[in-house]
């Protein structure tokens, strides 16, 4: 249950201002929002489950070296933060793919949303997460966080278009990065 809250609330604020956040605004303009949001979750379960699959198997593999772990994810999560701060922007070539994609709408979100992922802070984030969480729970978690946050882009967008406050959002995520790095670098010198 802890792995679950965790990751919701870890992975909810990591997508905060992130370009796929962006993206899920972008297919909206296009696609009934039910179909961008399946589309959403199917590639984001099959990333996170790829990801709590490679974090997990680092945490038992180096089960005897947990808090150096704490430490390096600890310190992973900075560097997170560091990224939330710089921000992150569609390009517009991504942008016209979003607007331009043929096909069926949960297919074309799925891919694009499985081809964005890879390698985003998301997915770090998720195996950072992953090598000293339960695999479960972190995947069901990460899984819900990040569709949460991309349904809230959405609706927000819908309601607000373009106006939203994306430097307060960044800056929020960014303390929360940096909240949570510090925690897990306290509960590694600790366990040292």
């Amino acid at each position: 249950m802890d792995a679950l809250l965790i990751s919701t609330a870890v992975i909810f604020v990591a997508e905060l201002g992130d370009k796929s956040q962006l993206m899920a605004m972008t297919f909206a303009t296009r696609y009934r929002a039910r179909d961008v949001i399946i589309g959403i979750t199917v590639a984001t379960a099959i990333v996170h489950l790829a990801s709590v699959g490679i974090g997990a198997a680092i945490g038992e593999a180096f089960g005897d070296y947990q808090p150096s772990i704490n430490i390096a994810a600890g310190l992973a999560f900075l560097f997170f933060a560091a990224w939330t701060l710089r921000g992150d922007e569609l390009t517009d070539d991504e942008a016209d793919k979003a607007r331009t994609s043929q096909g069926a709408a949960v297919l074309a979100v799925g891919i694009a949303f499985f081809l964005a992922e890879l390698g985003d802070k998301t997915m770090l984030a998720t195996i950072t997460l992953a090598t000293h969480e339960g695999w479960f729970g972190t995947w069901i978690g990460s899984t819900v966080g990040m569709v949460a946050a991309d349904a809230l882009a959405i609706a927000a967008g819908a309601l607000l278009g373009r106006n939203l406050p994306e430097k307060a959002i960044r800056i929020g995520a960014t303390a929360a990065f940096v909240m949570f790095g510090l925690l897990l670098v306290v509960q590694g010198v600790r366990g040292l």
